[in-house]
């Protein structure tokens, strides 16, 4: 019966997928025929058992084997004899069970990482990383050697069918994003001096390294969504390390002295600017009262004369009153006409006209 079993299936498995079945239920069939021999099923009133419930059973039983589940971060590919034949979402599913069909469940919500120019060796904490200077040496555009650790994340896209590219357009999608994201980081730092990649265009170099890496991804139909391109650590080879170092700090304090200088500038130009607007100001407002007082002068000048030339003796005495106030402002003074100086007794008062001078004298004496 043993050769039997082994010569059947050998035989007839390219011709009947069924074939395993059949001959399974004619062992099992033979296998009850000698069994009821034994016991006496021969004799009258003896019955041999039907196989066909052990058939059905099995058959259930194979089956049930197309049911499947596809988790929420999953996404199912149906594959017909190693041919794609749909796609389906998260939830139970049914395919027909092998070797018909056969389920794929590629996570597309994963967020999976490649390290470039160095490799983690311990989560830690502390982490602990090894360097791997093949990966990490690069040309910049200036021809200096920089030392470049970066990283980049990836998943599946979330577009239908970016699934099946994932898994079948790309034979290695691991290798794939790491040749492609290396090619991508060398062809834009080859484009930048290496001032760029070690001070402030760092933010830049990453996004142009992404959307150069998400194009070649997308021109192999890579189902693949760049998440990130991050630069880890970017300095010089450590053979030339304290050289870069000077030279950076060199860059830094002209910097600082270039923001010094215009620091004080801001603050020396307003003053400056202030000062020379006040004195225009001024020298405007000087030379406007000038000509006013001219003009006012002037014309009281003209009437001057005007009233002058009506009454020669009136004015005349007027003006000469009028500058003896101005020559003596702060004197006791009494105008008399020439008959009553005349008739009057001519007095100096001394003691009042020399205690000023004893009091003057006094108060310098005693400084």
């Amino acid at each position: 019966m043993a050769s039997r079993w082994e010569s059947g299936p050998s035989r007839r498995r390219d011709d009947d997928i069924f074939a395993e079945v059949r001959d399974l239920v004619e062992a099992m069939r033979a296998r009850m025929r000698g069994t009821d021999e034994g016991n006496g099923a021969g004799r009258p009133g003896g019955r041999s058992v039907s196989p066909w419930p052990f058939v059905a059973v099995g058959l259930l039983l194979y089956l049930a084997t197309g049911f499947f589940i596809v988790a929420p971060d999953q996404r199912g590919i149906v594959l017909r004899f190693g041919e794609v034949v749909r796609e389906v979402g998260p939830g139970p599913g049914y395919h027909l069970p092998w070797p018909i069909e056969e389920v794929l469940r590629p996570s597309v919500t994963q967020v999976r990482k490649e390290e470039f120019g160095f490799r983690t060796v311990d989560l830690g904490p502390p982490a602990r990383y090894r360097s791997v200077d093949q990966e990490a040496l690069m040309l910049t555009g200036d021809e200096n050697i920089v030392n470049l650790e970066f990283i980049v994340q990836y998943k599946v896209k979330p577009e239908p069918e970016a699934a099946t590219d994932f898994l079948f357009n790309v034979r290695d999608p691991q290798g794939a994003v790491r040749s492609a994201a290396e090619a991508a980081m060398r062809q834009v730092i080859g484009a930048n001096a290496i001032d760029d990649a070690l001070t402030e265009d760092r933010e830049r170099i990453q996004q142009e390294a992404q959307a150069a890496l998400q194009r070649v991804l997308d021109r192999y139909d890579a189902g693949i969504e760049i998440v990130t391109v991050k630069l880890q650590d970017v300095e010089p080879p450590a053979q030339v390390s304290d050289a870069f170092k000077d030279v950076i700090s060199a860059q830094q304090d002209r910097e600082r002295k270039i923001n010094e200088a215009r620091g004080y500038a801001n603050d020396i130009l307003p003053k400056a600017r202030g000062q020379a607007a006040q004195l225009l100001n001024e020298a405007e407002g000087y030379r406007l009262a000038k000509i006013q007082e001219a003009t006012g002068a002037a014309q009281r000048f003209i009437a001057l004369h005007e009233e002058y030339t009506k009454a020669p003796e009136v004015t005349r005495l007027r003006l000469y009153l009028e500058a003896m106030e101005e020559i003596l402002p702060h004197m006791n003074k009494i105008v008399i006409d020439e008959r009553a100086g005349g008739q009057t007794v001519p007095y100096l008062p001394l003691d009042r006209m020399l205690r000023p001078r004893q009091e003057s004298a006094a108060e310098a004496a005693g400084r």
